[in-house]
């Protein structure tokens, strides 16, 4: 996180040979920003207060609450599901603000390291937090947490489902904080190559567009995600906090931060190529895990059973292919002077693989010789014919 934010920046540029080619000026730069990071007063402000009116929205906002599924006790806990309203509410607030300053929006681009480190460290005491409080009370342990080797436990998540009452601090952090951060650092760039260049790239507008509608698909099906592994396997710890805190909104939004210093100008063309690969993952992304959790919830509530058609009979995880597809449209705009900004889809082709290994292992467990079966009828893993 810290590379990309210094390495890529308007400071340096964003050449992928920079520590060899500029070692010392990189060093320089990165330890003043990085010592600088941890007393930029605005940063931090700017950040805690940002996590402090999550917090009230959850609590104050309406929203409906609906049970996940059952775990390994039977039991079922409940969700409150509001975060379309929280992401509305401060979508309009922001929104506003750009109409009338614009200039006052670039404020997040400005203290990009500090804000990085004010949301690090909230992952880190978030981590070290639940960590202990696994050990107080009759708590539900993440099968893959309690190992005994406090590291990797931290590290992995202990507790399945780390709650404060019925505050749910996994889905919480999940679906609010880091994904509406993401929105609002992506519009933060784009007011600053407003204020630096005159006007707005139809390569930053295509970024910004693809990765607000992205979460805002994501708020609006905030309930599929309690199907999904991060909720229903992994516990809650170093792993799961740093992601979705600091990981997914100062990372994910590297092409608008590329695009800041960096415009490209796509043409008609170029941007109509670019949407039809997007248009492609987001139908594969959506309609799979639609699919996936009407099986489980609705026409087929059968949580038990594998699901063998539509994508699912594709592809063993169809929907890390069309995540995957929509992650080229979000890198694509950015051209092809510098490797830097498709990190993203390298990163996330091995973080699909990884994640597609341990879920194949963990169904290996729960359906037995079924799951065997299924393999062989849809082989398959991700990409149908390639993997």
């Amino acid at each position: 996180m810290y590379y990309l934010a210094f390495g890529c920046s308007e400071e340096l540029g964003c050449d992928l040979s920079l520590p060899i080619s500029r070692p010392e000026a990189l060093w320089q730069f990165a330890r003043q920003s990085f010592i600088d990071s941890f007393t930029d007063k605005t940063a931090w402000a700017i950040y805690y207060g940002w996590y402090a009116y999550c917090v009230i929205a959850w609590f104050v906002l309406p929203g409906e609450w609906v049970k996940g599924l059952p775990l390994r006790t039977g039991a079922k806990l409940e969700y409150k599901i509001n975060a379309l309203t929280t992401g509305a509410l401060a979508l309009g607030i922001a929104t506003g603000t750009i109409y009338k300053r614009p200039d006052l929006f670039t404020v997040l681009y400005d203290h990009w390291p500090g804000l990085l480190t004010a949301a690090f460290v909230n992952s880190l005491v978030q981590a070290f937090y639940v960590y202990a409080s696994s050990f107080m009370g009759n708590k539900l342990l993440a099968l893959g947490g309690n190992s005994g080797n406090p590291f990797f436990d931290w590290f992995i998540g202990r507790e399945l489902n780390p709650r404060i009452g019925k505050f749910d601090i996994k889905t919480f952090n999940e679906l609010r904080p880091g994904l509406l951060l993401w929105v609002f650092m992506d519009l933060s760039c784009a007011c600053h190559q407003w204020k630096t260049f005159g006007k707005v790239s139809d390569s930053m507008i295509l970024v910004t567009t693809f990765h607000t509608w992205y979460v805002v698909d994501s708020l609006l099906h905030e309930s599929t995600i309690l199907t999904q592994m991060d909720i229903t396997t992994d516990g809650f710890g170093f792993m799961l906090s740093v992601g979705d805190l600091a990981w997914l909104p100062f990372t994910y939004s590297l092409q608008a931060r590329y695009l800041a210093f960096s415009p490209v100008n796509l043409g008609w063309m170029g941007v109509l190529a670019v949407l039809a690969v997007q248009s492609v993952g987001y139908y594969i992304f959506r309609t799979s895990n639609v699919e996936k959790n009407d099986f489980r919830h609705g026409k087929n509530p059968k949580s038990r059973k594998l699901l063998v058609s539509g994508w699912w009979g594709r592809s063993r995880h169809p929907n890390y292919l069309g995540d995957w597809i929509m992650a080229w449209a979000w890198c694509l705009p950015c051209g092809f002077q510098t490797p830097v900004p498709y990190f993203y889809v390298v990163y996330f082709a091995v973080l699909l693989v990884h994640r597609q290994l341990r879920d194949d292992d963990a169904c290996k467990k729960k359906y037995g010789s079924d799951w065997d079966t299924y393999c062989k009828r849809v082989p398959y893993r991700i990409i149908p014919y390639v993997y």
